[in-house]
């Protein structure tokens, strides 16, 4: 049998499987979650989560001995094409599969792959992200929270912000300073830190969705065993800038599977209000669907330059793109809404929380600022912006 006679196979699998299961229990979950919309359905898509690791349909990229299938880039393809056709829920464990899982599996003791790796491929424990500070937003390098040995256990004192889904998290990654006196990204060290123990406090932020998928993150004397520290302690900028690479590389084929969801929400509206005859609603509509395509096949880019070894700093353009083009699609969500998008009643509906949420797109996980400079000076080779 070809090649793509196998790849069919594989994609009349995966159609079959999610026919066959998007059923009784979980055809609730259809459509639900998605950036602001963290909220719909969590337990249902927890479940949800555990049932897809049970069946072997998380992580497929990951070897075979870890849990995942080592499937190819066009079978990992194949499977996100088709969760977005099924019009699947909003993935809860994506932070454990997309960063954190790789980080391990490339930066990780024999140890950490066997106690942290499975858990995530079976969609029992969820994690969030610990970089952003108060004073360490996109200028990541100035984080303040501190760690020291006591034993055989790291204890941590800090704060972190913008954390998402920190509020239903079981670890967060936690880059925290280690070597007193140190400055900038030397010193630091990359900590797996357990969310429900004693000296962590949680505190949801109120967005403008009037939804809470970010959080404050109060660390006051957690303790982590000694052991959960990856790379070797004070070489944490290097482990977090490999998280970095994967979150904006290969990870954001999956989060396509959103904005293809909200993409087609705004074409329907657009169809339903009449603002598709506008020539310019229209333009800009095709010029979404295109440049979303565009987004797919850096993408896919970016993982085959994955393969070839850590991320660099040209996945820079992968989150300056798709964030830029999130924040632009929310804008045109309201334009094809007309007057009935700028009444929220009782509470702001899909299109409005798309537009509300997509303003912090260019923000977090490193500004279009400073992707910008990062692209410029680290790609390109131009001079380093005066300071």
């Amino acid at each position: 049998m070809s090649g793509a006679q196998d790849l069919e196979r594989f994609r009349d699998e995966v159609r079959s499987w999610l026919e066959e299961n998007l059923t009784g229990e979980f055809a609730d979950a259809r459509g639900l979650g998605g950036p602001g919309r963290e909220h719909e359905g969590h337990d249902l898509r927890v479940r949800w989560e555990r049932h897809l690791g049970k069946a072997g349909w998380t992580c497929l990229g990951w070897p075979v001995a870890y849990g995942g299938r080592g499937a190819s880039l066009a079978e990992q393809v194949i499977f996100h094409e088709e969760y977005a056709r099924a019009d699947a829920p909003a993935r809860v464990g994506h932070i454990g599969e997309g960063l954190i899982g790789p980080t391990i599996l490339d930066h990780g003791t024999e140890e950490q792959k066997r106690r942290f790796l499975p858990p995530i491929q079976r969609g029992e424990e969820l994690w969030c992200q610990g970089y952003s500070e108060p004073d360490a937003g996109s200028d990541l390098a100035n984080v303040q929270t501190r760690a020291y040995l006591d034993g055989d256990e790291w204890v941590v004192t800090g704060q972190k912000v913008w954390t998402s889904l920190a509020h239903v998290a079981d670890w967060c990654f936690v880059l925290a300073r280690t070597e007193p006196g140190s400055r900038r990204h030397h010193g630091l060290s990359y900590l797996l830190v357990p969310m429900r123990g004693p000296g962590v406090e949680v505190r949801p932020i109120v967005q403008m969705t009037g939804t809470s998928e970010f959080n404050e993150v109060f660390f006051d004397g957690a303790r982590t065993a000694a052991a959960n520290v990856v790379g070797e302690p004070g070489q944490g900028w290097r482990v977090a800038m490999a998280t970095l690479g994967y979150e904006r590389g290969a990870s954001t084929l999956g989060q396509q599977i959103g904005f293809r969801r909200e993409l087609a929400r705004v074409i329907e509206t657009a169809e339903r209000t009449g603002a598709a005859r506008d020539p310019v609603l229209r333009d800009e509509l095709v010029r979404s669907w295109v440049e979303l395509e565009i987004m797919r096949l850096n993408a896919l880019r970016t993982m085959r330059s994955l393969g070839a070894g850590e991320p660099g700093p040209e996945v820079s353009i992968a989150k300056l793109y798709w964030s830029e083009w999130h924040r632009r699609l929310g804008e045109l969500a309201m334009a094809v809404q007309g007057a009935e998008g700028l009444v929220a009643d009782p509470e702001p509906g899909d299109l409005q929380r798309l537009y509300l949420f997509s303003r912090a797109d260019t923000i977090y996980a490193g500004s279009s600022e400073i992707q910008r400079n990062i692209i410029a000076e680290r790609t390109l080779g131009l001079p380093k912006e005066p300071r």
